[in-house]
């Protein structure tokens, strides 16, 4: 939420009047006191889902020179680049026997005697939700995170108030973020403990205390997705079995014969495993899924990234064996340095006039944010050296898109798309719009400059609300300040501090990873994602093949590929003006073509998870559907639109009967019958 810097005085007061009054409806809504539909009926909430009665961001007398209603954040002047950059906080690997309890194939349903109800692990009961091929792929390597709200003591700069606890949620509490380091052909158990507050109520007014943990985009079995509506409460935990399998493991390379296909070894060397050494992936995320609630948990910080290593993605720039690739990371440990390796997640924020983090729950295009951050910090500065440095970059925004270029316009290389390696590298010098939970690895040579020259990381992509970006600034405008709003210029300074001590060993090849082949597909289905007709709890729809517009409902399938199989999806913005970055769960694409012709470079050497449709533009993407089954998600990653009913789910099943769908409550998950929609078959 922003205003564009023309607000009197008396405007501000009235906006922050207007916030006020909708904060007590906020935090009683988002606490489950009160529904959508009560409001509707007690007349404060619009068939489009607006506020009334003085309660709309939109309503005057704020309207002329506030838009959004909500004055800017109350940020000092002259803190921007005046704190280091957090680099993010590992998890720690542990061994599975440190588990207490151990890890069981189905679902954990000892009671939990200290809560005095349920059991103690939220996952699904029984042989539906139980580990896939658990076995075959049993975990070797233990994490063990809790979710809780933010210990004392931490801030978005150090002239900021401290962030209260009900205001942020994180993986134990602490800042900076996390990263989790994996590789491939060792299968992971991530047991995440939900340790936030039993009431609701005590959510600073947005979030929600259950949770759903999704591996975005993880090659996984559906019980460990982080299926929306498989979420867990206070008090329990959730065993995740992360395969780290190649796709094509039941397919290609079988023998595991090929070395670009492996794992990195503890000795500098390669263990070899099954799959499609082309369906490596690289950088991954994962965050919080929970039905309804997606973009406020994400905002308060459920979210953290993943390095995924293989023998072709070393993490270890110095060894040269024909197949790592040795990009820039380090050369202390056999696999994963991140010394010139480094983690970025881009994220706005919005203050309340007592500096705590704010979120307006109604506002239905998407939530927009005027204070910066990258890693969790308000515009933070990053010192270099005089060598190569590969940036993953993630969009860990709710609604906001990035454009990014250096400010002097100097050249970089485009390595990575989403997860994912492209064919070879490409140079530019801006990147294309950055939609939510799209990645983009980058590799930048700042042996161009000299020691103590600084240069930005700077946003051209311009919003004034969440339908989408309004218009990309020039360089020089973004540098020069002349667009209102707030996150457009400089968002990361870069300071060329010495000398690297030992020569760059780093290479960018001129081929990095090809594409995988294509095999025929055997049916191809048109998702039309768009407005709804006025309904007031459900604004998003999806149609299906031409069928109506639908409402997300986790016991409708709209789709269930055979397994095995391989289909086109045709992803369709129904229009308005809107952008859609659109997220298929479970499976990386191929994108074949973008408004019928062909996709420019970085879409077309790239396998993707996300992909923004632009305003009334089409997208279509090559999928298949193998190794695991059950039940998946496709919906727009603006999580706003996500939370609003722009979802449907699909499932790779196989069997004449549909999976049922899981409810959970704290005593306890039941299942109730699915339906297949008759297009979706």
């Amino acid at each position: 939420m922003f205003i564009a810097g023309k607000g009197s005085r008396r405007r501000r007061l009235e906006a922050e009047a207007v916030r006020r009054d909708r904060q007590e409806i906020l935090a009683a809504w988002s606490s489950g006191r009160v529904s959508r539909r009560d409001l509707v009926r007690w007349g404060l909430l619009s068939a489009g889902g607006l506020l009334l009665q003085g309660l709309s961001p939109l309503a005057r007398p704020a309207r002329a020179d506030v838009p959004t209603g909500t004055p800017p954040s109350p940020v000092p002047p002259g803190l921007a680049f005046t704190q280091p950059m957090p680099r993010l906080e590992e998890f720690q690997r542990t061994a599975l026997s440190a588990l207490d309890p151990g890890p069981t194939r189905e679902s954990n349903q000892t009671f939990n005697a200290a809560k005095g109800l349920g059991p103690i692990e939220g996952r699904p009961p029984g042989p539906l939700w139980a580990h896939q091929r658990w076995g075959e792929f049993f975990p070797r390597v233990a994490v063990e995170a809790s979710q809780r709200p933010l210990l004392p003591g931490y801030r978005f700069h150090p002239a900021l108030p401290e962030i209260r606890p009900e205001r942020m949620w994180t993986f134990d509490g602490t800042l900076p973020l996390r990263l989790l380091k994996a590789r491939y052909g060792e299968p992971m158990l991530f047991r995440h403990h939900n340790r936030l507050p039993t009431s609701p109520a005590e959510n600073g007014g947005f979030g929600r205390n259950t949770l759903t943990t999704h591996l975005h985009n993880g090659h996984t079995p559906a019980e460990s997705d982080g299926y929306t509506s498989a979420f867990f409460w206070p008090g329990q935990f959730y065993d995740y079995r992360w395969p780290m399998a190649l796709a094509g493991h039941d397919t290609v390379n079988r023998d595991a014969e090929d070395s670009r296909a492996g794992m990195p070894g503890d000795d500098g060397g390669i263990v070899r495993v099954p799959g499609d050494w082309r369906e490596i992936q690289s950088s991954l995320w994962f965050h919080d899924h929970m039905v309804d609630f997606t973009s406020q948990n994400v905002y308060k910080g459920c979210a953290a990234t993943l390095n995924l290593y293989s023998s072709v993605d070393r993490g270890n720039e110095e060894i040269e064996d024909g197949v790592n690739l040795r990009l820039p990371s380090g050369t202390a440990q056999p696999w994963g340095n991140t010394d010139y390796d480094v983690n970025l997640m881009l994220a706005d924020k919005a203050l309340d006039a007592s500096g705590q983090l704010f979120f307006d729950v109604f506002d239905r295009d998407g939530f927009l944010g005027d204070v910066m951050t990258v890693n969790a910090a308000y515009l933070p500065y990053l010192e270099v050296e005089r060598r190569r440095y590969r940036f993953r970059i993630l969009n860990g925004s709710v609604a906001r898109f990035y454009k990014l270029a250096l400010s002097d316009g100097s050249r970089f290389q485009l390595i990575g798309n989403d997860g994912n390696l492209l064919d070879h590298p490409l140079s530019m010098s801006v990147t294309d719009e950055l939609g939510v939970a799209e990645r983009f690895d980058v590799v930048i040579d700042f042996a161009r400059y000299r020691a103590g020259d600084r240069i930005w990381l700077v946003n051209l992509c311009e919003h004034d609300d969440g339908r989408g970006p309004k218009r990309n600034r020039s360089l020089p405008e973004a540098l020069a300040g002349r667009s209102p709003d707030p996150c457009v210029g400089r968002v990361l300074e870069l300071r060329i501090a010495r000398d690297p001590p030992r020569p760059d060993a780093s290479r960018v090849p001129s081929r990095l990873i090809p594409l995988p082949e294509r095999r025929p597909a055997v049916r191809e289905r048109v998702f039309e994602f768009g407005r709804s007709s006025g309904t007031e709890e459900n604004p998003w729809t999806i149609k299906v093949n031409d069928g109506r517009g639908l409402a997300a409902d986790t016991g409708r399938i709209s789709a269930a590929p055979v397994p095995g199989t391989a289909e086109i999806w045709h992803l369709v913005n129904g229009g308005g003006g809107w952008d859609h970055p659109i997220h298929i769960h479970f499976e990386e694409g191929q994108t074949l073509a973008r408004n019928g012709a062909t996709p420019p470079p970085w879409e077309r050497f790239a396998r993707k998870d996300v992909w923004r449709l632009r305003p009334s533009g089409t997208v279509s993407v090559y999928l298949q559907f193998r190794e695991f089954s059950g039940t998946f998600v496709e919906h727009c990653h603006n999580t706003v639109h996500e939370d609003h009913a722009m979802l449907l789910r699909w499932d790779v099943n196989g069997g004449p009967t549909p999976l049922p769908n899981p409810v959970s409550t704290p005593a306890g998950c039941t299942f109730v019958p699915s339906e297949l929609l008759p297009e979706g078959a």
